[in-house]
């Protein structure tokens, strides 16, 4: 790989984690040490994918060739997904985990973000999460499972079910609790009960927050110190501000946008305000069905202003942070041996090339797996 000098680095590993990253010519090995030339291309931290909802069954197709037709489609939505996981099995929906993470895998994604979200049940949000579970035990990803059981209020007493019983049934298969907070969705003090909930089951709190109009909910992030608020379309500069002083990750979903049609997240103002912005895929059947953070990259760069350089540090580090999670997104010294090789001797190929494969080699602690 390359330095900002031009001259030939080599990234040291050793049991899974970064050793060292030096130049090529002061590298010394002792002994049969297996070696990967990447001849001069361009190596990043693995992609960190900070907001997927990898577990469903189902298809929305239909519903997406009507919006593309402009017509309305009866059928579609978010219940349609949640009738097919429904009836899903545990097997057929943690064979489909495993099977959106490797196509992640595909094009550099090494640590996911899985959010439940599709059983609104308590029986069916934990089959999700069990899922998740146990896929994470057929894939080299890293996948963090999220509670999404607020992904709508869709009857009445059923924020009471569950706070009451999903969330202890659930909590110890997740590591975050997230909420729907829109138009259509939960309120903002639904969303906050829910998340006070969470806390209390340990789970750290995120947030659907301002992608259908303004509601509130990026202040309400910051309020509850959330680990990041998702979508932030309609976000004001208030928001922004209250997201930087209390530390909140915005976490970017330009591929929504894109699919929607819709108007993309002001990334440049939270920028300008200090927020630390993470881009992710939002990979759902419904909104966003793609799995790939190249391609969120290139449409990053174009939508939003980014430069290369600040669309891969929110694709890696900023994801990191998001999940709060030191030990990824990065390649210095004790970070895990997570990294890419490029097809190219620079990473601006990713936004250069859009839709091309410019992966050449997926490392994930330090073994090959791409």
């Amino acid at each position: 790989m390359f330095g900002h000098d031009g001259s030939t680095l080599a990234v040291v590993v050793r049991d899974g984690r970064v050793a060292g990253v030096l130049p090529d010519r002061e590298l010394v090995v002792d002994g049969d040490v297996p070696e990967l030339d990447a001849s001069g291309r361009a190596v990043i931290p693995g992609f960190v994918d900070a907001h997927t909802h990898l577990v469903f069954a189902g298809s929305r197709h239909d519903e997406f060739a009507a919006r593309l037709e402009g017509r309305p489609y009866e059928a579609g939505g978010i219940l349609s997904t949640v009738a097919a996981t429904r009836e899903a099995s545990l097997a057929e929906l943690t064979d489909a985990v495993v099977r959106r993470a490797e196509r992640c895998l595909d094009t550099g994604t090494t640590t996911i973000e899985v959010k439940s979200g599709y059983g609104l049940s308590t029986e069916a949000e934990h089959r999700s999460l069990e899922a998740v579970r146990l896929a994470s035990e057929r894939t080299a990803a890293d996948l963090v499972p999220t509670f999404l059981g607020a992904h709508l209020n869709p009857s009445p007493g059923y924020l009471d079910e569950l706070v009451d019983e999903m969330l202890p049934v659930c909590a110890p298969l997740a590591e975050s609790c997230d909420a729907f907070c829109d138009v259509g969705a939960l309120t903002v003090d639904e969303s906050r009960r829910v998340l006070e909930a969470g806390l209390q089951h340990g789970l750290v709190p995120r947030l659907h927050a301002e992608e259908l109009a303004w509601t509130g909910g990026a202040q309400l992030a910051a309020s509850l110190g959330c680990a990041s608020a998702d979508h932030l379309i309609y976000a004001t500069v208030d928001d922004a501000r209250a997201l930087a002083a209390a530390g909140v990750v915005a976490v970017l979903l330009p591929s929504t946008s894109f699919c929607l049609r819709a108007p993309y997240a002001p990334a440049r103002l939270l920028l300008s305000e200090g927020v630390t912005i993470a881009l992710a895929t939002d990979c759902n059947p419904g909104t966003s069905y793609t799995s790939s953070m190249p391609f969120v990259i290139a449409v990053a760069c174009s939508a939003y202003g980014l430069t290369i350089d600040e669309a891969v540090r929110a694709a890696t580090e900023g994801g990191a942070r998001a999940l709060r999670r030191d030990d990824v997104g990065h390649l210095r010294i004790g970070a895990r041996a997570d990294f890419i090789v490029l097809s190219g001797e620079h990473w601006v190929d990713l936004a250069y090339h859009p839709g091309m494969p410019v992966v050449n080699h997926v490392v994930k602690d330090g073994v090959v797996v791409r």
